[in-house]
């Protein structure tokens, strides 16, 4: 019979690690100690190495992309308004020629 899979919390990884990009203990320590495989706690790491510029850079590009999105919105309001006066004039233009 085969043993289930499991699965860790987000959390979990980010914690292991992070404790393991410190390299205060060894990693093959770090993974007896959470019970986790060496191969597994190395690649946290990377994962962890990798992202770690995101966390400070996410502000500001969060920040551009919720000015963009708000500058977008308003153009598109704007189209909406102006299509919307275009189909009344036809309307009020067109009415009184279809009757």
């Amino acid at each position: 019979m085969s043993k289930k899979r499991r699965s860790f919390s987000a959390e979990f990884k980010a914690q292991v690690g992070l404790e393991a990009l410190k390299g205060i203990e060894p990693i093959h320590v770090i993974a007896q100690r959470h019970e986790v495989h060496p191969v597994q706690v190395s690649q946290w790491k990377k994962e962890v190495a990798e992202r770690l510029p995101e966390v400070f850079a996410k502000p500001s590009a969060q920040v551009k992309d919720e000015i963009a999105a708000a500058q977008r919105e308003k153009e598109l309001y704007a189209r909406i308004g102006q299509l919307q006066m275009e189909l009344d004039w036809l309307k009020k233009k067109v009415g009184p020629l279809g009757s």
